[in-house]
């Protein structure tokens, strides 16, 4: 039985939030864990750190978040407010919910894009990052194709109807899914509605961040806020044939972050589901090297 906690807050401007806590008995009654806190992609939710969690939640909390307008959380009214300076406003007031320090994002796409603001707001409180197939720049190409699937899928009749529906989308960039996998990565991405039929767990709207406003103006452009963490262990993950985060844009992120460690994971487009083997050493690794080397800074 999966072992999960809901946590439920409000947001500054009013909207009821939800996270998920992914407990193990060493961890459930635990608080001063060190913690994990999992921001999704953009039409992703809590569920999709569910696999994630398996081999870290003995260890840490395994916090996982429903950015607004997604799975357990509220729907905005106000669709501009579907931004990240917004999500990362929601991700600092759920920390000092919590009490949370020694906090460690991890962020695919756009919840890497909020982990960034996160980090900037409150670095004190940020140990360290995990980027999960995004940077402080977007490729266009990939921009393109979300646009082209976010908020369009149609409601259907029956599971079988919308892992079809969702290896449309995703097949070429999880090319190796077992169909239980599929099935599973679509029971995290759908839900069943009031009347009985499968739908997206997402509003809709969540597209308009994402809509061109200036063709001139790229969509995302971080590099600033990155400058501002580049003192802080950084892991990029970055899929074989990612069309969202560019060769070329992690090499600039590790000429500007000197402790910025990078894994690339074979067969994988945007973005690896970071329950990969690769990517679960390079993760293990990665928590376990910065933590010895915060160890040796408080003894000294």
């Amino acid at each position: 039985m999966e072992n999960t906690m809901a946590i439920n807050y409000v947001s500054s401007d009013g909207l009821n939030l939800y996270a998920r806590e992914y407990t193990s008995n060493k961890t459930a009654n635990n608080p001063n864990k060190k913690v994990l806190l999992c921001i999704p992609g953009l039409t992703r939710n809590s569920l999709d750190y569910q696999s994630f969690s398996e081999p870290f939640r003995d260890e840490y909390r395994v916090i996982a978040v429903d950015l607004r307008g997604r799975g357990n959380s509220e729907y905005d009214s106000n669709k501009v407010n579907y931004q990240p300076v917004i999500y990362a406003r929601d991700i600092v007031e759920l920390i000092d919910h919590l009490n949370l320090s020694d906090v460690t994002l991890v962020g695919t796409s756009l919840g890497g894009i909020v982990s960034i603001l996160v980090s900037n707001i409150i670095p004190d409180l940020i140990e360290s990052i995990v980027l999960n197939d995004v940077g402080p720049e977007i490729n266009p190409v990939g921009l393109e194709r979300i646009r082209n699937y976010v908020g369009k899928s149609t409601i259907v009749d029956s599971w079988e109807e919308a892992v079809r529906q969702n290896k449309l989308i995703n097949e070429l960039e999880l090319p190796d899914l077992s169909e239980q996998e599929w099935l599973t990565f679509t029971r995290g991405l759908y839900r069943v509605s009031t009347n009985g039929k499968i739908e997206l767990a997402y509003d809709p709207e969540i597209s308009e961040s994402i809509k061109v406003k200036d063709e001139n103006t790229p969509l995302i452009h971080l590099w600033p806020q990155f400058d501002v963490i580049n003192d802080k262990p950084i892991l990029v993950i970055r899929g074989e044939f990612s069309d969202i985060l560019d060769v070329e844009c992690v090499e600039r992120m590790k000429s500007v972050n000197a402790q910025l460690t990078y894994c690339e994971i074979t067969n994988r487009g945007h973005a690896p589901l970071l329950n990969e083997p690769q990517c679960v050493t390079a993760l293990q690794s990665f928590f376990s090297s910065h933590q010895k080397i915060n160890a040796i800074k408080s003894a000294n």
